[in-house]
């Protein structure tokens, strides 16, 4: 045998962190390379700490995309902060995310100061959506994202200026966090993208389809619960359909009709547009059976939270 050693393999789990709403998830998809957390333009889109795998011959890197940090008014709300903080605690290396259209705030501020209580990490600066700004104001934000650093006491190990939607300096960014990661084996079978459960994924995909165009207070009311998920029986096994009868939850009786809309329409067009995007992700067809319901003030009420998997 050689005295050549084999080229070393890391292997590990990055998280993303931010405020709610700053590119965080469509980060995390155009590292994957495919969708595996839901995007919106609605602030506390993700609710899960959904875990995205990036496959190199060099490293596999396992992205965790965390809900935004923010103060808390329900319950809810503070279960997610938990999440986050729980999940920064374990990964090998913290991401967080700066949007470049947004002046660093408060809400930059309270994060950044909670995450230097973290120590022993190393801890990137991610500039996101540098699409959306010019020259001067990207290297102004990097200025500002230094500046944030020294006076929390945080050492930023990179501060890295990237655009999710153009792809721009994407790779750097994947490779500045493998850079970071321990020595190890694979720790995912080749191929697979995520390690949500398929029943996650699909209440995911629908929960994104009904967050699209509804009105800002709705967001945050909605959750969604797969009920029930399998291959039909009695079908030929090169034409298989999947069964998926889901609930949309909402708090109050108005919000129901907005959801279900005009003799139904709005809900009809959520379920033709999550079923491809499940179709799309899970490569099977799929028969998409949703219902509305009314779980009142779900967000303030511990059962219900337990209930709807929070």
């Amino acid at each position: 045998m050689s005295d050549e050693t084999l080229p070393e393999h890391r292997s590990g789990f990055a998280c993303f962190v931010g405020r709610p709403n700053v590119g965080k998830s469509t980060l995390t998809n155009a590292l994957v390379g495919s969708k595996v957390a839901i995007t919106s333009d609605k602030p506390q889109t993700t609710r899960t700490a959904i875990r995205g795998i990036v496959h190199r011959p060099d490293a596999q890197l396992i992205l965790v995309d965390t809900p935004g940090l923010h103060r808390p008014r329900t319950l809810l709300g503070e279960r997610l902060n938990d999440l986050v903080r729980t999940t920064w605690a374990e990964v090998d290396v913290v991401a967080v995310c700066f949007p470049c259209d947004e002046k660093i705030g408060p809400g930059d501020r309270y994060l950044v100061t909670e995450l230097a209580k973290v120590r022993r990490k190393p801890k990137i600066a991610v500039a996101t959506k540098t699409d959306l700004a010019g020259p001067e104001r990207i290297t102004e934000h990097l200025l500002a994202i230094a500046e944030l650093g020294r006076e929390t006491g945080t050492e930023w190990a990179e501060i890295v200026p990237v655009s999710a939607t153009s792809g721009e300096q994407v790779g750097l960014l994947a490779d500045l966090l493998v850079g970071m990661l321990p020595e190890g084996p694979q720790l995912y079978p080749d191929g697979e993208l995520t390690d949500a459960p398929e029943e996650q994924v699909a209440a995911e995909l629908i929960r994104e389809a009904a967050l699209d165009g509804v009105r800002d207070e709705l967001p945050h009311s909605i959750a969604v619960v797969v009920e029930e998920m399998g291959l039909r029986e009695g079908r030929p096994e090169d034409k298989p359909l999947l069964d998926i009868h889901a609930n949309l939850y909402v708090e109050r009786s108005s919000q129901k009709g907005i959801v279900i809309g005009h003799k139904g329409a709005r809900l009809r067009e959520v379920g033709t547009v999550a079923r491809k995007q499940i179709e799309a992700i899970l490569g099977t067809p799929v028969y998409l059976d949703l219902h509305v319901k009314i779980a009142k003030d779900w967000q303030r009420d511990p059962r219900q939270l337990r209930k709807l998997g929070f």
